[in-house]
C-alpha cells in the first residue's frame, strides 16, 4: 500500500485494525512478550482466513500497553494510561485523516480494556468514526477443551495462554516451570458475596495479589493442540466481526445537522 492508494473512492469503506498488546511478566514459564506473540499469531491466522472482498488493513501491533499491575516483576514494560490513550487516539486520528472511517481495536491484554473503551468513545464523539473495541478472548473458546474452572480463574499464564504459546512458540515455553498457579480469586468466591479481584464488582489489583508467581491458572496441562484450536476459534470469530463492521452503514450513526 502506498499513499496514492488512499485516493480510491472506496477508502471510506475500508477497515483499519489496530492490535494492542503488552510486554509483561507471565510467570516463570512464559516469555514477557506472550501477549504480543499471541496478537501477532492471531493476526496471521485472521489474514489467512480473510475473504478477498473484505477490505481490512492491519496496523502494526502496539507491543507496549498499560501493564502497571505487573510492574513489580522485572521485564515488564508499561506506558501510563495517559500516554497509551494519547498514542492510540492519535493513531486513530491519523486513520481518520486518511479517509478511513472504520477502526477496530483488538486487544490481547486485560489491562488495556479500560483504555480501549475510552478510545473508541472518543473517536466516535470527536471524529464520527465507527470505532469498535474487542479482544481475542471475548470470542470465547471451543467447547470442551478448557474446564469451566480454568476459564473462570486462569486469566494470566494459565492453560489457555500457555497452550497458545506452545502452538506458536514452543521453543520459548518452559514447561518444566509450568504448574497449577492457584488464584486467590477462589478464596474471594468462598468468602464474599460480591467482592472480587476481577468481575462485575472488582477491586484494583496487582498480579501478585492473585498469585505470588505472577501467573494464575493450570499451565501444567497446556498442549499445543488446545492452543491451535483456541487461536483458530478466536480468528474465525474476529473475521465474522469484520464482516459485520464492513456491512455496517455509517448512516446508522446519528449526525448533527
Amino acid at each position: 500500500m502506498t499513499t496514492t492508494d488512499f485516493t480510491s473512492p472506496s477508502v471510506g469503506n475500508w477497515i483499519a485494525v489496530l492490535p494492542v498488546a503488552a510486554i509483561e511478566q507471565h510467570g516463570p514459564h512464559l516469555p514477557v512478550f506472550t501477549d504480543t506473540a499471541i496478537a501477532q499469531g492471531q493476526v496471521r491466522r485472521v489474514i489467512d482466513l480473510l475473504p478477498d472482498d473484505l477490505p481490512a488493513t492491519f496496523l502494526p501491533v502496539q507491543a507496549v500497553g498499560k501493564s502497571n499491575e505487573h510492574i513489580s516483576s522485572p521485564g515488564t514494560l508499561t506506558l501510563t494510561w495517559e500516554t497509551a490513550i494519547k498514542a492510540w487516539l492519535e493513531i486513530g486520528e491519523s486513520v481518520a485523516r486518511a479517509g478511513v472511517r472504520k477502526l477496530v481495536l483488538i486487544n490481547s491484554h486485560g489491562g488495556n480494556f479500560p483504555l480501549v473503551d475510552i478510545i473508541t468513545r472518543e473517536l466516535r464523539v470527536n471524529l464520527g468514526m465507527l470505532a469498535v473495541g474487542t479482544a481475542w478472548a471475548r470470542f470465547g473458546q471451543p467447547d470442551g477443551i478448557f474446564s469451566d474452572h480454568e476459564l473462570a480463574f486462569g486469566i494470566h499464564g494459565g492453560d489457555v495462554e500457555t497452550s497458545i504459546m506452545l502452538h506458536l512458540h514452543p521453543e520459548l515455553v518452559r514447561m518444566d516451570k509450568a504448574e497449577n498457579f492457584r488464584s486467590s480469586q477462589e478464596g474471594l468466591v468462598e468468602d464474599f458475596k460480591y467482592l472480587r479481584a476481577h468481575g462485575p464488582q472488582q477491586f484494583g489489583w496487582k498480579a501478585q495479589d492473585l498469585n505470588p508467581a505472577g501467573a494464575v491458572g493450570d499451565a501444567s496441562i497446556a498442549t499445543p493442540e488446545k492452543g491451535r484450536l483456541s487461536l483458530d476459534h478466536a480468528a474465525r470469530g474476529f473475521v465474522e466481526l469484520l464482516k459485520d463492521v464492513h456491512a455496517f452503514d455509517m448512516n446508522r450513526l446519528w449526525r448533527e445537522e
